[in-house]
């Protein structure tokens, strides 16, 4: 990504060390799949087991953090979008 003089700091916090648009993408899905992974599922699912091995997260605390985390990336994207903040991809020879 390229750093503008009108980029807020918030921006280039969130994508500093990504320069694509396809990196920022694969960085919000994963940081998505988290968040659904936080989901305390062994509270909803007391009796299994499997459940239990599963998704070891038994609390609300990860989900708060995660799901604003992947706001944050994702209003980062759109901003950078609507400014023009991607490099420009080289064609390949």
């Amino acid at each position: 990504m390229e750093k503008t003089e009108k980029m807020p700091i918030w921006v280039f916090l969130a994508f500093s060390s990504i320069e694509t648009r396809k990196g920022a993408l694969i960085l919000i899905g994963a940081s998505a799949l988290f968040s659904l992974y936080c989901i305390p599922f062994p509270l909803f699912f007391e009796n299994n087991e499997l459940i239990k091995t599963l998704f070891l997260i038994d609390d609300w605390s990860w989900i708060a953090m995660m799901a604003p985390i992947t706001f944050w990336y994702w209003i980062s994207l759109k901003w950078v979008d609507k400014n023009s903040g991607w490099k420009k991809a080289e064609p390949k020879t």
